[in-house]
């Protein structure tokens, strides 16, 4: 199998609680507090262990609790390289309402970077050996740290012989893509934002996806449309992948879940089609899950197995 390189610039913890309701203006009384690792990198290199596959996860973290990022990662024996910051790392809050099941997610902006730090975190993912076959930088980028870093890291990938995979939106992307990269996967406000938010239909979205393959900005896309499933584009060819219909927990992880997906199924030599039609199934698989669990590799299979049949593969 190839190696996977996971980077995640602004990692997380994510805090989860319950209430009954939430009132403003009331001191409200949760529940016990769960703790989990988050943010985007550090989600796809979960999802790929849970999916049964290994990956080196490269991430900054500093105080508290960046040292409690590390120890949860160790208790899910994800691979990690930690680069020490002088900041802490961010923790976002989750409060699930019970009376209505509604969840309300509350995300913090995390520390802000020095320019030393930032150039060191390139300088010592330049550094990783054995060189990575797959390089998938994915997430929010934190304070000071400029918005052409993604662009940053897929030279060093390219240079490191990887194929870059990049889950981001804005102004990341943007400048990653003036770079080049093997494969993005946007949502579709995300693409929007990127290509004109004048483009609605699917046909409009194929065609602007194709433009920017055929102007060298990637390789390939996998375009989220949430439950209608995904346009796989490539140059010559776009396909509407729809999944199975499952019943919906939560969709947070479902983005992640899709990229580990399709990355681990490429690290096994699977051709770019089949690695979508993985990919999706697990980010189906991760809605049925609750919370902010991610998928689960029975349900991903199974899913998988189905689609495929239904795809006369």
């Amino acid at each position: 199998m190839k190696i996977i390189v996971t980077l995640n610039m602004n990692p997380a913890i994510d805090k989860s609680t319950k209430t009954q309701h939430v009132i403003a203006e009331h001191k409200l009384y949760c529940g016990p507090v769960s703790y989990e690792p988050g943010g985007g990198g550090v989600n796809v290199s979960r999802a790929i262990k849970k999916l049964g596959g290994d990956s080196l996860l490269f991430y900054p973290a500093g105080g508290m609790p960046g040292m409690m990022l590390h120890d949860l990662l160790e208790e899910e024996e994800v691979d990690q390289l930690m680069f020490p910051i002088k900041g802490s790392t961010r923790e976002n809050l989750i409060v699930l309402e019970e009376s209505t099941g509604r969840q309300f997610r509350f995300g913090m902006p995390g520390p802000q970077l020095e320019t030393h730090e930032w150039e060191q975190c390139l300088r010592e993912l330049s550094l990783i050996t054995p060189a990575p076959d797959y390089l998938v930088a994915s997430g929010s980028l934190p304070l000071g740290v400029p918005s052409d870093f993604y662009a940053r890291v897929a030279r060093i990938g390219k240079d490191m012989g990887a194929k870059v995979i990049v889950d981001a939106s804005g102004d990341a992307l943007e400048h990653a893509l003036q770079e080049g990269v093997y494969l993005i996967k946007p949502n579709v406000r995300e693409f929007r934002e990127l290509a004109g938010n004048d483009i609605k239909e699917e046909l409009q979205i194929a065609q602007a996806a194709q433009g920017m393959i055929r102007d060298g900005k990637c390789e390939a896309m996998v375009i989220s449309l949430g439950a209608g499933g995904a346009l796989l584009v490539l140059e010559d060819n776009v396909e509407h992948i729809v999944p199975p219909t499952v019943p919906i927990s939560s969709k947070v992880g479902a983005g992640d879940s899709m990229v580990a997906g399709i990355v681990l199924s490429l690290s096994k030599g699977k051709e770019l089609r089949e690695a979508a039609l993985y990919g999706i199934a697990a980010g189906s698989a991760a809605v049925m899950t609750p919370g902010t669990e991610l998928c689960r590799k029975e349900d991903t299979e199974r899913l998988y197995a189905k689609m495929t049949f239904m795809a006369g593969n």
